[in-house]
């Protein structure tokens, strides 16, 4: 097994080939197995927070899921009556792992879930990240990369976001403790804080501006603090064409350090603004 200096290099040279790699290129595909298998078994992550609040991407990995499609040939896998033709398998081991994976749960090789994981019938794709005790709700999506955290919640019908090209690009961030709320989308490197609530049906993305309720202050484009409570919104703006309403994600409650969010008062919030979770 190599190191990861020398794996990240090897990687990154038969990347540079890419396009004259293909199916029999068996040295290639064993290299990038191993590097993939890591983003399986948890060994290795696509991105991380940093300790100055930061999120790093190691981009060697995205390449590895790139140049996996390439080396791969389609095999075909039967799981009861169903049957997948695909590139990449589907993930083994999720009970020795400690992961409960429900009937029609989706969980491709080369994403890791963490002991604890509960899957309900959806989809999590290749590079993506859930921490211990999530909860991946009914038909809820875990883009490619995409990195949750512990003691999340992905309410039913949630759109996590996935990102492999550019590799270079921030995939979308979920902080430890945050439930995103039913049909929500959250896409194209945005992130949600720790311990934060998105309200039904919200819409973030990277270039979505998030607004102090209380101020009408702008506080980021894409990122939406810890500890807070937010549900989709819209403003006015005027154009040559007209005046129009664009999304934007509004800040109507914040709690303190270490103050959690109780259920019936978190309910009570959200319906004075319209959404549920």
């Amino acid at each position: 097994m190599a190191g990861a200096g020398s794996l990240e290099s090897s990687v990154d040279e038969l990347y540079a080939r890419i396009d004259e790699l293909d199916e029999r290129d068996t040295d290639a595909r064993i290299t990038v197995e191993e590097a993939v298998g890591r983003l399986d078994d948890g060994s290795a992550r696509v991105a991380e927070i940093a300790a100055d609040g930061e999120v790093v991407v190691h981009d060697w990995l995205k390449r590895a899921i790139l140049l996996l499609f390439r080396l791969e040939g389609i095999t075909t896998e039967r799981v009861g009556p169903f049957e997948y033709a695909d590139r990449i398998p589907l993930k083994r081991g999720l009970a020795d792992a400690g992961v409960r994976a429900v009937p029609g749960a989706v969980v491709r090789w080369g994403s890791y879930l963490a002991p604890g994981v509960v899957v309900m019938p959806s989809f999590v794709n290749v590079g993506a990240r859930v921490g211990s005790r999530t909860m991946v709700d009914t038909w809820a999506t875990v883009g490619s990369c995409a990195q949750v955290g512990e003691g999340v919640h992905l309410a039913g019908g949630v759109g996590i976001g996935g990102v492999l090209e550019p590799v270079n690009a921030v995939p979308v961030v979920i902080e430890d403790g945050a439930l995103i709320g039913s049909r929500s989308m959250v896409v194209d490197g945005a992130r949600v804080g720790r311990d934060t609530v998105l309200g039904a049906g919200t819409i973030l993305t990277s270039r979505i501006a998030v607004v102090d309720a209380e101020t009408g202050v702008e506080l980021a484009r894409g990122r939406v603090p810890e500890r807070c409570v937010a549900v989709g919104a819209s403003r006015r703006r005027t154009y040559p064409g007209g005046e129009f309403s664009i999304p934007c994600v509004l800040v109507v409650h914040r709690l303190e350090e270490g103050e959690r969010h109780e259920r019936a008062a978190l309910n009570d919030t959200l319906r004075a603004h319209g959404v549920a979770t």
